[in-house]
């Protein structure tokens, strides 16, 4: 986002906070949509960032770090809507569509859906690194800043959530039925 857009919309300007919201929801929303799993949480939770950001952007100190600094608010009302879906129960949607495309190896269905498995196994912290780092491309110390955490932590959950999603892509390959009888 351009820093004088953010520095009149810092001001109250309406139409400066129009453009940014209408600038970042996509992107909120796709982060959200990842994290969660479902779109209506997902929904929510950028719903609820947008109206933070109005809220609290007079507070932003840094212009230029507009981007992270709604990454963070993102993340955490997806942790809220996570803790809140825990709570009431609900259904997971499947992804794996937006995570290929046509002439992407990913593209089949049975490794997609191995990948939506191991994703879908991931804690939420876990799941949180993996998509700012993976799917936004933020790098490991951005990670951190957005998160607030220690740069080495960043580092730790996504080496354990590749881990834990190779094991369960293994775990799975095992138990898949080779020659008609059960591996």
């Amino acid at each position: 986002m351009s820093r004088a857009l953010v520095e009149r919309a810092q001001q109250g300007d309406r139409d400066a906070y129009e453009l940014l919201a209408r600038g970042s929801s996509r992107r909120l929303f796709a982060v959200a949509q990842r994290i969660l799993r479902d779109v209506d949480q997902a929904e929510d939770a950028v719903q609820q960032t947008l109206v933070d950001i109005w809220r609290d952007l007079p507070s932003l100190r840094d212009p230029d770090r507009y981007d992270a600094w709604t990454y963070r608010i993102v993340v955490r009302h997806c942790r809220g809507e996570t803790r809140r879906h825990r709570r009431i129960g609900g259904s997971v949607v499947d992804l794996s569509e937006d995570m290929a495309s046509p002439d992407d190896p990913i593209g089949d269905v049975a490794v997609r859906d191995q990948l939506d498995r191991a994703f879908r196994s991931l804690r939420h912290e876990h799941r949180v690194v993996v998509v700012l780092h993976h799917f936004v491309g933020l790098p490991l110390g951005e990670i951190a800043d957005i998160l607030d955490i220690p740069y080495g932590t960043v580092g730790s959950r996504l080496h354990h959530a590749m881990r834990s999603m190779r094991a369960t892509i293994d775990a799975a390959e095992r138990t898949t039925v080779r020659g008609g009888q059960p591996a």
